[in-house]
């Protein structure tokens, strides 16, 4: 069962408007094809209402209204009235699974709530509807009143409740003890539905439903992501793939859909996924070593059963200082670029400069890369001006300063200039040599353009595209880097050799 729309939306911050509902209940339904989903509390508010009556009307038109279910409480009936006024056919009642829940909170003996319960279910069982129940804080019920427990067991088993759900409300159970309390419900009561409901405060809650399911449980909550009340609930695509990766379980789940349910979920929540959450985390299926990358591209050594398709992905071979040519290679291919080894050589020494200064480097930014490497200098040519050091600063109300040391033909030079900017206090230096030192003038600067390269998730790259004149000539030079005014300079360095080259062929 996907509790994302009831337990999920109780996440701090999250809260879906009805057609946000409807749409992922559609998918969770219809796409991902869940067995259940909790889509609400009731009498929560007027657009809980509106949105339980969407999703009903929807899943009532679709013949899927018996797997719509909303959480109720044992309020006089009112609860089931307004599930059943919605279009609801399925309410899981919240009844108290502890002795110290059910006393201190509700201030009565366990004969009392038993029979306060079953005047609820027998009210739902006479509209028609189907009844499940929750015994909040069961894992705390068993851990310090398990006579209690047994108890509400005894007094409801034969009222007409479909299935019992067992929910560690406060997250407070590991393994060993979900499988030591499961199986003594299990044991204790053979022919009961059970549910498990983990939360996830010790991380354990995907550890947790898998015990639950080894000692006997028969269905598990989860959520899309995870989400959930304080550190969520046991994320819907986790569950999935180790039951049936590890435990051979089968499920009805469309796998191939858990990444597209995942990004609708984010974004209506506003809660982003973990890079590094297994199966839809952003990096998951992103391979870094250069090694990953050789050992897949000779014989997938370094696959295991999650291959991405199975999630409508594909697996990335990352691009930065740790990836290698092999990871280089992998994309090139991915985009159809083919380089000589030399070339490819340059291109692996240019990326792996970046990665030192920037984290990842992604396939977009890639033929931005080959084309700056490639394009602006033969391949045996060693630049005649090379940059060997500079200092830029910049400070409130002073004027940017350069400082900088070139070399020309061989021989060293030093500049100093302020500028209205960075870049125009750098060029300003070199002007000054040029001019004073060297007895000539450089091209005009007649446009300057800046843009990221294109793809949405590069962070690594700024492109700056330089216009210069000089004489009746124009000519542009383009340079990436991680820093802007890095690009800018190597732009102008560009320049530098080409005139230089034309003065000196």
């Amino acid at each position: 069962m996907d509790s994302t729309l009831r337990d999920g939306e109780q996440t701090s911050g999250v809260s879906f408007v009805p057609h946000e509902k409807l749409m992922l209940a559609r998918m969770l339904l219809r796409d991902v094809n869940v067995d259940r989903i909790e889509v609400a509390s009731a009498r929560v508010s007027e657009g809980e209402r509106e949105a339980v009556k969407m999703i009903c009307r929807y899943a009532q038109m679709a013949g899927m209204i018996d797997r719509v279910e909303v959480l109720g409480f044992v309020d006089q009936g009112r609860s089931i009235d307004w599930i059943y006024d919605c279009g609801g056919r399925v309410i899981n009642l919240l009844s108290k699974g502890s002795l110290k829940h059910c006393m201190q909170q509700l201030g009565k003996t366990a004969p009392e709530h038993i029979c306060d319960i079953r005047r609820e279910v027998s009210y739902a069982l006479s509209k028609g509807m189907s009844v499940n129940l929750y015994l909040e804080d069961w894992s705390n019920g068993m851990k310090d009143s398990p006579d209690y427990v047994f108890q509400m067991m005894e007094g409801l088993r034969d009222c007409g409740i479909k299935r019992f759900m067992l929910p560690d409300t406060l997250g407070v159970l590991e393994p060993l003890l979900v499988s030591q309390f499961v199986r003594k419900m299990v044991d204790r009561y053979p022919d009961i539905h059970f549910d498990f409901h983990a939360h996830n405060d010790y991380d354990l809650a995907v550890a947790n439903s898998l015990s639950a399911v080894l000692a006997g449980a028969v269905g598990l909550h989860v959520t899309v992501n995870g989400l959930g009340e304080r550190c969520g609930n046991a994320p819907l695509s986790s569950v999935h793939v180790i039951l049936k990766d590890h435990f051979n379980a089968e499920t009805n789940i469309q796998e191939n859909r858990l990444n597209e349910v995942s990004r609708l979920v984010e974004s209506y929540s506003g809660i982003m996924v973990a890079p590094n959450q297994p199966i839809v985390g952003e990096n998951v299926f992103t391979q870094v070593a250069g090694v990953h990358a050789d050992g897949d591209n000779k014989d997938k050594l370094y696959c295991n059963a999650l291959v991405p398709e199975r999630f409508g992905r594909k697996r990335e071979y990352a691009l930065g200082k740790s990836s290698g040519k092999a990871n280089i290679e992998m994309n090139l291919q991915e985009l159809g670029l083919e380089l000589t080894p030399e070339q490819v050589k340059k291109i692996t020494q240019r990326i792996t400069e970046l990665g030192d200064r920037k984290a990842r480097v992604t396939q977009e930014d890639l033929p931005f890369i080959v084309s700056d490497v490639l394009k602006h200098s033969a391949p045996e040519e060693e630049d005649r001006v090379k940059l060997l050091g500079y200092m830029v600063s910049l400070s409130y109300g002073i004027k940017p300063i350069a400082s900088i040391k070139i070399s020309v033909n061989g021989k060293e030079y030093m500049g100093d200039a302020t500028g209205d900017g960075q870049y125009d206090a750098f060029v300003k230096a070199i002007r000054q040599i040029y001019s004073e030192k060297l007895g000539r003038t450089l091209p005009d600067l007649l446009n300057y353009a800046v843009t990221i390269p294109p793809g949405g998730r590069t962070d690594a790259l700024v492109q700056t595209i330089i216009t210069w004149q000089q004489d009746t000539n124009i000519f542009r030079t383009r340079a990436l880097d991680a820093d802007q005014t890095q690009a800018a300079i190597n732009a102008t360095f560009k320049m530098l050799n080409i005139i230089e080259k034309r003065r000196n062929p």
